[in-house]
């Protein structure tokens, strides 16, 4: 029933996937913290800065994103992201920067989310016993917005190991563009894609889970 797989290098396609996840996942993960801090600084610009890329990144379509790292950014302005003689791991780390770009700014809302939870008198005594905005920030209030934002992570991670398969569009080859070619090639439709959904299955459900165990070890009593 499956001879159509023989020939297709389907557990390395899902590896590409796994590898564009957990790089934009770190990644994004960095930057969205750093864009939650400036949207609760008390420096306007910052605030101004994060807001406005918050703002504008999450109403640009991922599609646009990605194209734009590889058409605009590789092509019109020759950035290599230092690969320049390899073609493929060039347009593989623009589809990471192009996922973090993205997928930061939901790390941002879902970590200023649980900044909002935090009860301000905490901040406000840290404040009082002279603790700078980055020490009561990276001290006092982002441990405890972390802890309780482990649920809504886990939705912005899934979404983000979906969202690998518009790498595809600028020719990295992971599981969507080897579908693709699948279905070109097989006359096994309905097989194709049911392999496929178990195999995205099979990465974003074990996330769901033990992402929704740890959020209940660490939550935040109050």
């Amino acid at each position: 029933m499956f001879d159509f797989l023989e020939g297709y290098d389907l557990l390395g396609a899902f590896w590409v996937t796994v590898q564009l996840t957990l790089l934009s996942a770190v990644g994004s993960l960095v930057w969205g913290t750093m864009l939650a801090a400036m949207r609760v600084s008390p420096v306007p610009l910052m605030r101004g800065f994060g807001t406005a890329y918050v703002n504008i990144v999450r109403n640009i379509p991922l599609t646009v994103i990605i194209l734009f790292t590889s058409l605009g950014l590789s092509q019109t302005l020759g950035v290599t992201m230092g690969a320049a003689d390899n073609f493929d791991t060039q347009n593989f780390r623009l589809a990471v920067l192009g996922l973090i770009l993205y997928t930061s700014a939901f790390v941002c809302e879902a970590l200023r989310s649980g900044i909002n939870t935090v009860p301000v008198g905490q901040a406000e005594a840290a404040r009082a016993i002279g603790l700078s905005f980055t020490q009561v920030l990276t001290l006092v209030v982002l441990p405890q917005a972390i802890r309780s934002v482990v649920g809504p992570m886990a939705n912005v991670l899934i979404a983000l190991t979906k969202n690998t398969t518009v790498a595809a569009a600028i020719g990295v080859t992971e599981a969507a563009l080897l579908m693709k070619k699948m279905i070109e090639n097989e006359a096994q439709l309905i097989l194709i894609s049911a392999v496929f959904a178990f195999g995205y299955v099979c990465l974003t459900l074990p996330t769901g889970l033990i992402m929704g165990w740890v959020g209940k070890k660490v939550a935040v009593k109050r």
